[in-house]
This record gives C-alpha cells, sequence and structure tokens, in this order.
C-alpha cells in the first residue's frame, strides 16, 4: 500500500487526485502501476485502477488477471468495480474509502454481488488515514485556487 501512497503523491503533483493503483501477481511480483491520469489525458475513465488493469493485461497478454491482486489507494467507484469484475480479479485491497463515489462497500459492493459472474475478496482500511489525509489536503488546496 505504500507504493500506492507513493503513485498517489505523483499524482497529485501534476494535480491529478492522488489515486494510486497496483497489480501484483500470486508471487508478489507487481506487474503494474499507475495513478490517475484524468486531467491530464483528458479521458474520464483515465482511473488509476483501469489504467494498472489494462497495462498488467497487456503485460500478461491476456483479459483475465485471475492470479491477481488490486491495491489501490481509494475505494474503488463504480467504473472501476466493473473493470475489476470484468478483469477477474480475485483480490482487492484499498486504503480509504469513498462516502460520495465508493462502489465497493461505501454506496454499493459490486465486488460481492452475487448476481454478477464474478466476486472479490475485498480487504480495506490498510493505510487507510494517510490516503484519507492526503486526499483532504489536496481538495483543500485545490478549493482555495
Amino acid at each position: 500500500m505504500e507504493k500506492c501512497l507513493e503513485l498517489a503523491k505523483q499524482a497529485a503533483s501534476l494535480g491529478e487526485v492522488p489515486v494510486g493503483a497496483l497489480i501484483v501477481t500470486s508471487q508478489g511480483e507487481i506487474i503494474s502501476e499507475a495513478h490517475n491520469l484524468r486531467e491530464i489525458e483528458n479521458i474520464a475513465t483515465a482511473h488509476a485502477e483501469l489504467i494498472a488493469i489494462e497495462r498488467a493485461c497487456k503485460k500478461l497478454g491476456r483479459w483475465r488477471l485471475s492470479d491477481c491482486s488490486l491495491y489501490v489507494s481509494l475505494e474503488p467507484c463504480f467504473m472501476c468495480a466493473g473493470g475489476i469484475v470484468l478483469a477477474r480479479i480475485p483480490n482487492v485491497i484499498f486504503a480509504a474509502s469513498d462516502p460520495k463515489a465508493g462502489a465497493v462497500g461505501s454506496l454499493i459492493n459490486i465486488l460481492n454481488d452475487k448476481r454478477l459472474n464474478h466476486q472479490c475478496h475485498v480487504i480495506s482500511g490498510i493505510c487507510s488515514e494517510e490516503s484519507s489525509n492526503l486526499l483532504k489536503t489536496f481538495f483543500k488546496v485545490r478549493r482555495k485556487k
């Protein structure tokens, strides 16, 4: 999670919402990493999770990431949760909850919806205070501008 927070800080330094994500194999190898790029790329879907998933798929040469875990500094939104399900990622570990847009327990729990063809094991709260403080500081500074 510390690496996710480093990536989130990189995003903040670029004016992006500070979110970082990693895809890790079951052997513990980091195969992709990303941070938000919506502002830089002017692409609404350029969230850290989706970029990390895309990079992992390209690196592994397959769309199923069924032997990988996703680490992310903020609870995934609806869009990213959908991408996680579609990529068949079995484990998702996130830091801070997102009460306004979180789709992994805050507003809804897409990753454990039995109506879908894939569910995930979820661990939350790892380094949540540090991630939350990073986000609060970022938005406080942004509102002053």
